[in-house]
C-alpha cells in the first residue's frame, strides 16, 4: 500500500481573465522577437553578422572532433581497412550500418567487407562505430552537406564511404594508429607523442 503522504495531489491553477486572453504571453514573445530583430539590424550595420550566406559561405569546424558524414579508411596500400569484424555495426545504437562479409584476398586478414552500408538518414552521429573499430578503419568526417531525392540515396555503400576517405583525407588525415597483429598500422614506431610533446613507450 502506498502512503497517504507520498500521494502528490495536483490541482490545475486558476487563471484571471486576462490570463486566459493569453495577452501577457503574447506581448512577452513579440517584445523578444523585437529585441532580436533590433540587435539583428545593428550587427548587420555594424559588419558584426552572425548569419552566413550558405552555400556560397560555409562554417569552419573544429575538423578532429566534429562528427559529421562517415568515410571508410584505406589503408597504404590503398584497400579497404575494415576487416569485417561487425563490431561497429554491434555498437550502433541506431543499427543503421550493414556489413556482409566474405573471405579476404589479402594475406594479412582473414575478412573484409564485400557490402558495407550506411544509413545516414537512421545515424544519430553519436561516433560510437568510429570508438567501437579496433582496426581504425571507420570515421566521422567534417563533411555535412549530404543531400537526396530519395532515402536510397541517403544509403551510403563502400563505394562512396571510400570516396569520402578520399575526398577528405587532406583536411582529416586518417589516425592510423598501432593496431597489433595488423602490419602497416601505426606511422610512428614505438614511440607515442602526447599533447605535452612527451614520447612514451608503448600503448596509446
Amino acid at each position: 500500500m502506498i502512503d497517504d503522504k507520498d500521494i502528490l495531489v495536483l490541482k490545475e491553477p486558476k487563471l484571471s481573465p486576462l490570463e486566459r486572453m493569453y495577452l501577457p504571453q503574447i506581448f512577452g514573445g513579440m517584445v523578444i522577437t523585437i529585441v532580436h530583430m533590433v540587435k539583428a539590424i545593428v550587427n548587420n550595420l555594424t559588419g558584426k553578422s552572425f548569419t552566413v550566406q550558405y552555400p556560397e559561405k560555409q562554417v569552419e569546424f573544429r575538423k578532429e572532433i566534429y562528427r559529421g558524414l562517415h568515410r571508410l579508411n584505406r589503408d597504404e596500400q590503398g584497400r579497404v581497412a575494415c576487416v569485417a569484424c561487425f563490431m561497429c555495426s554491434t555498437a550502433c545504437p541506431a543499427y543503421c550500418i550493414h556489413i556482409e562479409a566474405g573471405e579476404s584476398p589479402w594475406d594479412d586478414r582473414e575478412k573484409y567487407p564485400v557490402k558495407f552500408d550506411i544509413d545516414e538518414l537512421r545515424c544519430i552521429y553519436c561516433g560510437m562505430c568510429e570508438e567501437a573499430c579496433p582496426v581504425d578503419a571507420i570515421e566521422l568526417t567534417p563533411n555535412y552537406d549530404l543531400v537526396g531525392r530519395s532515402r536510397d540515396e541517403m544509403i551510403l555503400d563502400k563505394e562512396e564511404l571510400l570516396a569520402l576517405f578520399d575526398k577528405t583525407k587532406d583536411i582529416k588525415p586518417r589516425k592510423n594508429q598501432r593496431i597489433t597483429g595488423y602490419p602497416g598500422t601505426g606511422d610512428r614506431g614505438d614511440c607515442y607523442k602526447y599533447p605535452d610533446g612527451d614520447e612514451k613507450e608503448g600503448g596509446h
